[in-house]
């Protein structure tokens, strides 16, 4: 795969299974970018329109668009029951691509970081470098 990286500290892979804990869908407040494509995703998962889902769970930053949260940081989308996400198959790419965020993957302590907040981190079958470069090269967070 032309333009990855052989020499960066995760060449080897690293090991990561979702458990849906929903620890990650929680904690300090911040944005979820979302864009129309995940939200029309999102709303057909609920059984929604678009234009309800955007209403209820949506809101603008700007120019761009962010899910709304619970007060405490919870993610709108996070049952409080189950500590699942409602939109799961669904989630927005942001959500898809966690823990492989440049902020994650800068060093070796950045990931160990991550691996405190997250159970999924260093568990599970190892996700080879190309995967790892395509789901980072998705978003900049």
């Amino acid at each position: 795969m032309a333009g990855v990286p052989k020499d960066v500290w995760y060449a080897d892979g690293l090991r990561f299974r979702c458990t849906q804990c929903g620890d990650c869908c929680t904690g300090a407040e911040g944005y979820v970018w979302v864009n129309q494509a995940e939200i029309d995703a999102m709303a057909a998962r609920l059984g929604m329109t678009s234009e309800a889902f955007e209403s209820k769970h949506v809101y603008r930053v700007g120019v761009r668009r962010s899910l709304k949260e619970r007060r405490g940081g919870d993610c709108v989308l996070l049952d409080p029951v189950t500590r699942k996400c409602t939109t799961y198959e669904e989630r927005p790419r942001q959500c898809r691509t966690w823990p492989f965020w440049d902020s994650n993957l800068r060093s070796p302590e950045s990931w160990a970081e991550a691996a405190e907040a997250c159970p999924g981190c260093n568990k599970g079958n190892l996700v080879p470098l190309e995967k790892i470069v395509e789901q980072a090269a998705q978003i900049r967070v």
